[in-house]
């Protein structure tokens, strides 16, 4: 039995950000239709490294698509050991036998399929007319999101980029520029980023909320992805009670998502969360119904999003004939 081995270098090649948002979508709207398996992930917690690992299994029936993520968040990561602050492996699972078809590096997965969640997200929630994006957070996260985002809204005229880091953000702003086309400017704070923004996209490992409501205007349209663990929240609650929320998914948002500390503080109830957004995908809830609300997506992360991007990039590998396998033994 022969594993197919895709090393991170290899996923670069493979995957391109169309592709991966039309795949994320379809997971999306299996999820809506309950014909997924999604166990909630459990987390390993490394406090005394300011870090955490989380396991990530997901099966999609009707797709016959099934993998499992072991992934960490380490915030400290770039500047201590010059390592990325989210690493991550997929190991892609034949599901009528359980031979593992390939194993693969998730780092790059991990980002295109969260930065397709946001673009998808934005096709479904933001205004279609959006010209001014504001971007809090410089990471690699923050890349992806952009990418996705140029796809759907085809009328940006001005990026706004900010981060704590002085140089990572005139970094992001020139090579964004530069790969995009776009004009991407770095600004000192995150109110000049987020005021009269259009979009805005919050991609920090913060527990403090740094995005205020009096900031946001009607019409906005937030994705929240940093808040992936208990504890965390990039947004002002009372942001929250403003707005339409929609999850990805109750079980992972409410206990590790944007909603979840003010859910424990009661804040908000479940009843102030208007859907998920493969509901809204799959027909059976309606997307933003007003120019005028705020609507957030809530972004935690799914497996079924990292299992069909990595069978997609398991499936162009075949085809271009990549050849690099580990024999596991068991035959």
């Amino acid at each position: 039995m022969k594993a197919l081995l895709l090393t991170e270098k290899d996923i670069h090649q493979l995957l391109s950000i169309d592709e991966v948002m039309e795949a994320v979508e379809s997971a999306f709207k299996e999820k809506g239709l309950s014909r997924v398996q999604l166990p909630p992930k459990p987390y390993l917690f490394y406090s005394k490294y300011n870090g955490d690992l989380r396991v990530m299994p997901s099966y999609l029936e009707e797709f016959d698509i099934s993998a499992v993520k072991i992934v960490n968040v380490h915030p400290n990561n770039p500047v201590k050991y010059k390592l990325p602050s989210v690493m991550a492996m997929v190991i892609l699972v034949d599901p009528k036998n359980g031979e593992p078809l390939a194993i693969m590096g998730g780092t790059w997965i991990t980002a295109m399929r969260t930065g397709a969640a946001g673009g998808v997200a934005a096709k479904y929630l933001a205004r279609a007319g959006s010209r001014v994006i504001g971007m809090v957070g410089a990471g690699v996260q923050a890349r992806t999101q952009l990418i996705a985002l140029k796809e759907v809204l085809k009328k940006i005229e001005e990026v706004r980029v900010t981060d704590i880091i002085k140089a990572s953000r005139e970094k992001y702003a020139e090579e964004m520029s530069e790969k995009l086309g776009l004009n991407v400017r770095a600004v000192n704070n995150v109110k000049e980023t987020v005021r009269g923004a259009d979009v805005a996209v919050t991609v920090t490992p913060t527990q403090v909320p740094i995005v205020k409501s009096e900031w946001i205007g009607p019409g906005t349209h937030i994705n929240a992805i940093g808040a992936d663990a208990p504890g965390k929240e990039e947004l002002d609650p009372e942001l929250l009670k403003r707005a339409k929320i929609v999850i990805d998914d109750w079980e992972q948002a409410s206990h590790s998502g944007e909603i979840n500390v003010p859910l424990a503080e009661g804040i908000i109830i479940k009843e102030n969360i208007w859907g998920e957004i493969g509901e809204i995908v799959a027909g059976l809830k309606p997307g933003r119904t007003s120019p005028d609300e705020i609507t957030v997506f809530d972004s935690t992360g799914l497996a079924i999003q990292d299992a069909v991007t990595a069978n997609l990039a398991y499936k162009k590998a075949l085809a271009k004939s990549l050849r690099a396998y580990i024999d596991l033994g068991y035959t």
